[in-house]
């Protein structure tokens, strides 16, 4: 067994875990999505593009920008819960809440096409 693929897979997996258990839930109520879960997911996911960055296979640029779409995301969902809590004071309205949670879904979206990949690149390998 490979470590380098364990730890390579376990961050992939659970950066897609975490950006799910956040997003899940009625879009409009903030109090079903934790900004800590946010956080979370947020820096797991950039933990998993680090990881990412030392491949040099075509599968592996897939993986790079697959990671960078969810960090970017994640990153503007951030921003969009900072900017309505503590700059504007609007707090988390029902339009900012979906705003978040529809960011986060692009991210979630991303998560999948890169656990996908990494599950295609895992049947193909040859013993």
């Amino acid at each position: 067994m490979n470590l380098e693929k364990v730890i390579f897979g376990f961050f992939i997996v659970l950066a897609a875990t975490l950006n799910f258990g956040f997003f899940i839930g009625d879009i409009g109520r903030p109090e079903l999505h934790s900004i800590y879960e946010l956080a979370a997911a947020l820096v797991v996911s950039l933990i998993a593009t680090a990881l990412k960055f030392g491949d040099r296979t075509q599968i592996g640029a897939i993986h790079l920008s697959t990671s960078l779409v969810a960090d970017l995301q994640l990153i503007a969902a951030a921003i969009t819960w900072g900017v309505a809590e503590h700059i504007t004071g609007v707090g988390m309205t029902v339009h900012v809440t979906s705003s978040v949670i529809s960011l986060s879904g692009g991210a979630l979206f991303a998560n999948v096409v890169s656990v996908v990949i990494l599950i295609i690149e895992t049947v193909m390998l040859r013993r």
